[in-house]
């Protein structure tokens, strides 16, 4: 880019913003009267992410060396210090982005509150830079950027030790802001006169239309004088919108045919691109709009709509056949968006906006969007082969429940075992605590009972599948817990029955006689009066006593009367060491081990202690936490497979 009025060269990737960059270096580099808490708010597209971006590649050791520091503003340039902790909130949940932080400065805390303490016990200041405030969560529509302000960016601007910099929209840059005394925060909104940088708008645009820099020739691109003058139409009228200004010169490189560089119609924000470049490659803006619909809904952050999906939900949106429109649709959406991947024959395997707010200019002219949600979730749902997720494309397979959400339709969605166990946990889990409790039915509330286990482990869809199918019977939901054992999957264990019992003081396995030989048992102590317990002799206070529940260990039934403990024997140190599986243990969880091997074949979690553990020789395992007791029949070791 063209040098700024001062003499220095502009940040490249940025083209200007001196007068912010200039208050963010002295932020860095603590100058007296540097706040200590930066937010960075503005107009959808005036530039805020690149700014952060921009800034970031200065304190990066790195990447410093590819800049050209000594051509640059001195006072936008910090020293070469370590890179600050900058942990991107996009797609990230706020309890995620602060573990994150947390891992960044090798916190040992396993508790929030404590990941506070430790960092205001610091004996230095450390430095944490926060971008993407506005796209954190994996689902889109549920309010994580207020919860990532509210529940954690508050708090670590109330840490002393924390120097925070900040990305947030203008309603969450003012919840930040609030409450922190004088000179401590400073809002800068890129869109405020002091901030707004009208020459690097002018640079920008040049630069989109030079040849040098990959635009095409063009009698307005290779005439400098004319390049300039257009540049200056284009800034003066996107005022302090970066995005559009870029989409403008995106918009006349792609179509360049029967473009006036002497109008003065250029477009002055991201909707008006839009229309502006609809009429003049003669598609109707709504057609355009209808196109770009499905993109400006999708979910997953960023990652991008599967082609072939793109042109089925488009074709819902529209509710016609745009099929032939779709194929033939580049010049159109061209400017709009980003191809990712690639097909093999020189196509994109998946699209995405070019920028957030081409999505928000989108959405805000569809008459009603829980309409359009509800043709996309439909369009998806049937993009199911026979409703069969295993197949599902990975993108209607994680992000329905983001879609169905928005339409108000995934409670219906939360009878399905499959979904649960393909869809992405940290997803599904999302959008379903955003659905009122009283709507969801059984199978959905165990399945929010079992998420937190299922995302804290990032657990494979066959231990997702084994860990559903033992909550399933422990919520009496034997016909869920059915369905998931049909799904194919080679699940470590089989749940073989679950008792709720509360207060449960040991359990062990054991065997009583019989004439065929010995019964296995599972035998519990629990409270004295517990109804149906054996008294035991035991001394102590009335509430102390302990009594005995014999349970059959391989088959759901009610506690076995009429069996004197005396009578049950336990596997002896020679039967264990002799058998296929052995069992260790931690805190909440379980280690099932093939002992000739050596290797896990069934790893149990849970999300509250273990109280009693313990395996018997013939493989069925028997645990015990304060919700009750259970028996698994684990896999034997020569089909298993390691959770």
């Amino acid at each position: 880019m063209t040098r700024s009025t001062e003499g220095f060269a502009p940040h490249p990737h940025i083209g200007g913003r001196t007068a912010a960059l200039r208050a963010l270096a002295a932020w860095r580099m603590e100058w007296p009267g540097s706040p200590r808490v930066i937010v960075l708010t503005g107009a959808p597209g005036s530039g805020v992410s690149r700014l952060v971006t921009g800034f970031l590649m200065l304190c990066d050791p790195e990447f410093r060396k590819q800049l050209p520091l000594d051509e640059m503003d001195p006072a936008t340039v910090p020293p070469e210090l370590p890179a600050p902790a900058a942990p991107s909130a996009e797609g990230r949940t706020s309890a995620q982005v602060l573990w994150a932080l947390a891992d960044h400065f090798d916190l040992v805390s396993d508790d929030t509150d404590e990941v506070y303490a430790e960092l205001a016990a610091l004996e230095q200041p450390v430095h944490v830079v926060v971008p993407d405030v506005d796209r954190a969560g994996p689902v889109p529509t549920v309010g994580e950027p207020a919860r990532l302000v509210n529940d954690v960016l508050k708090r670590l601007a109330a840490t002393e030790t924390v120097r925070l910099l900040a990305e947030a929209p203008r309603p969450l840059a003012a919840e930040l802001a609030s409450g922190l005394g004088a000179g401590i925060v400073q809002v800068i909104d890129l869109d405020a006169p002091e901030w707004a940088d009208q020459a690097a708008l002018v640079r920008q645009a040049e630069a989109a239309l030079d040849p040098q820099f990959g635009a095409p020739e063009l009698p307005f691109t290779t005439d400098p004088a004319a390049r300039r003058a257009l540049a200056e139409v284009w800034g003066r009228r996107a005022r302090s919108n970066a995005l559009s200004v870029e989409l403008t010169a995106r918009c006349v490189l792609t179509a360049p045919d029967g473009f006036d560089p002497s109008a003065a119609d250029a477009p002055t924000n991201v909707g008006d691109v839009l229309d502006w470049h609809a009429r003049r490659v003669g598609c109707p803006p709504e057609t355009l709009r209808s196109l770009l619909s499905p993109l400006a809904l999708s979910e997953g952050r960023g990652e991008g709509l599967p082609v072939h999906l793109w042109v089925r939900l488009a074709n819902a949106v529209g509710g016609q056949d745009l099929s032939g429109l779709a194929a033939e649709s580049m010049l159109a959406i061209g400017p709009f968006v980003q191809p990712v991947g690639d097909d093999g024959e020189g196509g994109p395997t998946r699209l995405r906006l070019l920028h957030p707010a081409v999505a928000d200019a989108v959405r805000a002219t569809l008459p009603n969007v829980r309409t359009v949600q509800s043709r996309l979730a439909m369009a998806l749902l049937e993009a199911v082969p026979e409703q069969d997720w295993s197949q599902a494309d990975p993108y209607v397979r994680d992000h329905i429940a983001g879609h169905t959400l928005d339409a108000g339709l995934l409670p219906q969605l939360l009878t399905d075992p499959g979904l649960f166990v393909y869809a992405d946990p940290l997803a599904l889990r999302t959008a379903v605590e955003s659905v009122p409790l009283e709507s969801v039915g059984s199978p959905g509330r165990t399945y929010l009972r079992t998420a937190p286990l299922l995302t804290r482990t990032q657990a494979s869809a066959e231990l997702r599948a084994a860990l559903l199918e033992s909550a399933f019977v422990e919520d009496g939901l034997e016909d869920y817990a059915s369905a998931v054992r049909q799904l194919g999957l080679d699940l470590p264990w089989q749940t073989l029955w679950s008792v709720r019992l509360p207060n449960v003081r040991g359990a062990t396995v054991g065997y009583v006689p019989t004439a065929q030989g010995h019964a296995p048992v599972a035998v519990v102590m629990v409270p004295a009066d517990t109804p149906g317990a054996a008294p035991v002799a035991t001394e102590g206070a009335a509430d102390q006593r302990l009594g005995l529940l014999i349970h059959s260990l391989t088959a759901p039934s009610a506690p076995l009367p009429d069996i004197d403990p005396q009578r049950i024997l336990r596997p002896t140190a020679e039967e264990r060491a002799a058998a296929p599986l052995a069992l260790s243990r931690g805190a909440d969880y379980l280690r099932v081990w093939d002992q000739a091997a050596g290797r896990i074949v069934a790893a149990l979690i849970s999300d509250t202690p273990f109280l009693a553990a313990d395996l018997s020789p013939e493989g069925i395992l028997l645990t015990a936490t304060e919700h009750g007791v259970k028996a698994l029949r684990i896999r034997p070791p020569a089909s298993a497979i390691a959770s």
